[in-house]
This record gives C-alpha cells, sequence and structure tokens, in this order.
C-alpha cells in the first residue's frame, strides 16, 4: 500500500489524504452503479466507464465529441491532451450500448457527449462533485477519490492484467515510458514466480 500524503483537492471537498490513487475493478463497478441512480445516471455511469475503460484524463473526456466515436465499427478516437499520444481504442459492447443509451436519453448535444441539463458542455468541477458523491453512496469515501483515479486504475487494472508495459504506454498515450512503470510497480503481479508454493 502506498503511503498516504496530504493532497488538496479543489471544491468542497478540502484537504484531505489518500491511502492510494487508484481504484480495484469492483470499486469502479460500486461508482457506476451508485451513479445510474443519479438523476442523470446514463450520464454519469458511461462517463465513469469511459474514464475508467480508456484511461482518460477528466479533461479529455469532457472535450470529446460523438465524432470520435465509431459506434458501428466499435472504435472510439481518443484526443489525447497534455502532449500525450492520441490513438484509436476499441469499444466493447458495453460501452456502445451505454453511448446508444446516452445519445437516446441525454442529457448530450449534437457535439459533446457529456453535458449539463442545460446541454452545454460538463465541466470538471462538477465532475469532481458528483464523483464525491457517488463515493459517499457506494461506501468508499474513505479513499476520497478524484476524477484523475480512474486515469491511474486503468493502467493499474492493465498491469493487475500482466499487460506489456509498452502496451499499457501505448493504450494510455504516454510519450515517456516512466510515467507507465509507475503502474508496474503497483501491481504485485510483477513478483509472481519468484517462489514456489
Amino acid at each position: 500500500m502506498l503511503k498516504a500524503s496530504p493532497v488538496t483537492v479543489r471544491g468542497t471537498i478540502g484537504r484531505r489524504a489518500r491511502t492510494r490513487e487508484h481504484l480495484l475493478e469492483s470499486e469502479v463497478e460500486k461508482l457506476i452503479s451508485a451513479a445510474r441512480k443519479n438523476r442523470y445516471g446514463v450520464r454519469d455511469s458511461t462517463l465513469i466507464l469511459i474514464l475508467f475503460t480508456h484511461g482518460l484524463r477528466v479533461s479529455e473526456a469532457l472535450q470529446a465529441t460523438w465524432k470520435q466515436f465509431d459506434l458501428e465499427q466499435g472504435v472510439f478516437h481518443v484526443h489525447r491532451l497534455k502532449g500525450s499520444n492520441s490513438g484509436d481504442h476499441p469499444l466493447r459492447g458495453r460501452e456502445i450500448r451505454a453511448l446508444r443509451q446516452l445519445k437516446r436519453k441525454g442529457p448530450t448535444s449534437r457535439d459533446f457527449v457529456f453535458c449539463s441539463q442545460q446541454r452545454g458542455r460538463l465541466g470538471p468541477r462538477a465532475v469532481r462533485l458528483m464523483i464525491d458523491r457517488l463515493a459517499k453512496r457506494a461506501g468508499l469515501g474513505e479513499l476520497n477519490i478524484h476524477p484523475h483515479c480512474f486515469r491511474h486504475s486503468c493502467g493499474y487494472h492493465m498491469a493487475e492484467q500482466g499487460r506489456d508495459l509498452r502496451l499499457i504506454q501505448i493504450y494510455l498515450g504516454h510519450r515517456n515510458v516512466q510515467h507507465t512503470t509507475r503502474y508496474v510497480q503497483l501491481s504485485p503481479r510483477q513478483f509472481d514466480g519468484l517462489f514456489k508454493d
């Protein structure tokens, strides 16, 4: 377990310590289930699913347009920010179904996927507050979850699956592999096979 260090989270969340910067897949699923009960449950649960599955920064998700999603071919044209490498990711059936449902039920716009009630682009602060409320509802309040956790969780999940370091680097769009090694270092899978039972 990582050493807890105090971090400042903007908004009403305040200054709190985090014990780790990633979530387990089961914890992400709890958040998705909790999000479905929101007023805009389709939007909120789909946002969390896309953040986690594609290792997006919250800004990348909120700037995502419908043109980036080819629901027929099952491809997401990921546009990375902060100097990261963009690329194409496959969309699973679950994601395609969620995105189609969001397109039908909204709130969404002709351009942006994740929108506010007024059909304007959803803001990062609204997402932070929403995730904080969901974490408490899902019984995960002690983890002090923030939107960037989903990007870390994606990298950690891939390392736990035994994925190659280079594959994780390409998937997350890291230009420098040093940013990727943290996920392998966090995963106990790196020590598999060192000792016999």
